[in-house]
């Protein structure tokens, strides 16, 4: 069985790293796996580049550009709902490579950004081969917003959208909502990385018809494991006597990581020791301004962005709890990761995050954009931590359901029965 994974980046953002660590737990399961990005940075021979000549940089920059420019001419010139959206208008049409042509099962992960339009996942689906599109947020499901922050006009259409500050039923998102409607009847196969997330596609009208297998993002249980907590403070340079609250991700200040939770939770935790038992370590990017980490009512440290897992794996060892103060995650990797350290965590109960976290057995689930009771659950994972060996309990719910092994067994058995139905 050859399996081509298709994305636009090979590392940037989440599905990027999502799809490379299933491309090595497929492998470890002797499955012949390829990967096709626009974006690659490393050598590995398994993942080709669309991006392979300085005509085709270009190009695709401009592709990218032209999809930008629609959106903020579209939005009013607006530029912070830029990204919180795509609309598919321009990619390249990769239903002729040899890898797609080679390929038993093409299996979709984020492909926004001007990789690939809406015509180009149409010509993929006339190739006549299976498709599998693991869903990494709402897109797939929606006219043009990764994320719906609560609008449902998706489950009939989209009109009047609020991301474009638009009162024009027939605007952008209207127009793209109709472009998708090709989806109804495609045929895809739609896995979501959470159950939270498979409720939103069976809600659409374009992905209603559509099947839906809920599939987890993987984990390398060989980078992330346990280790010494002093020891790990040690060689991080972080305080041995704290209490260590971690929050990390791809960009900090993004308004989804609800970041003035996270500050509102720690004012109500010092007033109520009233000492400063508790240490802040932050790592990720930060757009813009960073003036923002001053309103921080305890000792912080800000870390940068990481790569390296190894670091981010100390990290979390160091750590007491995970804190994950999101308005929503589809998944929730960095819950994956603290938790196969050995580190719970504490996020709101109301997405993806709720399919990882057994509330009061392996973390706390706090009442929705409630700071006092993401508070409450701080002071819990820290009070039982030993006492109930929540990480015990952290490790054991990861290699039960997230090692590689498990999740590229269900994938195995997806692309089967596939295969198995074009005979």
């Amino acid at each position: 069985m050859k399996v081509l994974i298709v994305n636009t980046s090979e590392f940037t953002g989440g599905a990027a790293i999502a799809a490379n660590r299933l491309m090595k737990a497929l492998r470890k399961a002797d499955i012949e796996v390829t990967m096709l990005v626009r974006d690659k940075i490393s050598h590995n021979p398994c993942v080709l580049s669309l991006n392979d000549s300085f005509f085709s940089r270009k190009l695709n920059f401009i592709r990218f550009v032209w999809e930008r420019l629609v959106i903020f001419l579209s939005n009013h010139l607006r530029r912070k709902p830029l990204f919180q959206v795509s609309i598919a208008n321009t990619g390249t049409d990769i239903s002729s490579h040899p890898l797609v042509q080679n390929a038993d099962i093409i299996h979709l992960h984020w492909i926004n950004q001007g990789f690939l339009s809406l015509d180009d996942i149409k010509k993929l689906i006339r190739t006549g081969k299976p498709i599998v599109w693991t869903m990494h947020d709402m897109w797939p499901s929606t006219a043009i917003c990764h994320h719906s922050f609560g609008c449902e006009r998706f489950k009939g259409e989209c009109g009047e959208c609020s991301f474009l500050c638009s009162h024009k039923h027939k605007d952008l998102a209207y127009s793209v909502f109709h472009k998708k409607r090709f989806l109804a009847d495609s045929k895809i196969q739609l896995v979501a990385v959470s159950t939270w997330l498979k409720k939103q596609a069976q809600g659409s009208a374009l992905t209603k018809n559509l099947s839906v297998e809920v599939i987890p993002n993987v984990i390398d249980t060989s980078l992330f494991v346990p280790s010494d907590k002093e020891e790990a403070r040690k060689s991080m340079s972080l305080p041995l006597d704290k209490k260590i609250l971690l929050m990390g991700a791809a960009r900090i200040n993004d308004p989804i990581k609800g970041f003035e939770y996270l500050v509102k939770a720690l004012s109500i935790l010092k007033e109520g020791t009233g000492e400063d038992d508790y240490f802040l370590v932050l790592f990720g990017g930060i757009k813009g301004d960073d003036s923002f980490l001053s309103e921080i009512p305890i000792p912080y440290v800000w870390m940068g962005s990481l790569r390296d897992p190894s670091v981010i794996a100390k990290l979390y060892a160091a750590a007491d709890v995970t804190v994950v103060s999101s308005l929503y995650e589809t998944f929730g990797q960095t819950i994956i990761e603290g938790m196969a350290c050995g580190c719970p965590a504490v996020s709101f109960d109301n997405s993806g995050q709720t399919d990882i976290i057994n509330h009061l057995e392996n973390g706390y689930l706090a009442k929705y954009k409630d700071p006092d009771d993401l508070a409450t659950g701080i002071k819990w994972v820290i009070d039982n931590r030993e006492p109930l060996r929540l990480d015990e309990a952290c490790v054991r719910k990861v290699h039960d359901c997230y090692e590689e092994s498990v999740i590229a067994e269900k994938y195995i058995a997806l692309y089967q029965s596939l295969c198995n139905k074009r005979k």
